[in-house]
């Protein structure tokens, strides 16, 4: 699976860089989001602007990574998602996904949940 990740201070911003996320590419997909060292402390933003087409195994595939983060104290957003893929995404995982339609909201998304995150928490 061809990639680019991109680390900020607190978010980790991961393209896949194929047209299709499917049942070939979906565990290597969560694996390769799972093992990224940069995610220990990090939050995760999911860029599939290249991608035009998945099937449900790669649909399960972001849910799991989406999963896979909140169980573990961080959050997830998803952007440069296609209308379809909107669709079929939210149809999948409700209204528990962060879609964004911009990079710059995406980071907003998940800056005001380690916001909230901070606030429960008591470290302000």
């Amino acid at each position: 699976m061809k990639f680019k990740i991109d680390t900020k201070e607190k978010i980790v911003v991961f393209c896949p860089e194929e047209v299709a996320l499917d049942a070939n590419l979906s565990d290597q997909f969560v694996n390769t989001i799972i093992a990224l060292p940069e995610l220990d402390t990090r939050n995760l933003i999911l860029d599939i602007g290249s991608v035009d087409t998945m099937d449900q195994p790669g649909i399960q595939a972001i849910l799991t990574v989406y999963q896979y983060l909140y169980d573990n104290g961080r959050s997830c957003a998803i952007t440069g998602v296609n209308n379809t893929l909107t669709r079929d995404l939210k149809a999948a995982g409700g209204d528990m996904l962060n879609i964004a339609p911009t990079m710059a909201e995406a980071i907003d998304l998940i800056m005001m949940e380690e916001l909230e995150r901070e606030l429960l928490n008591g470290e302000l």
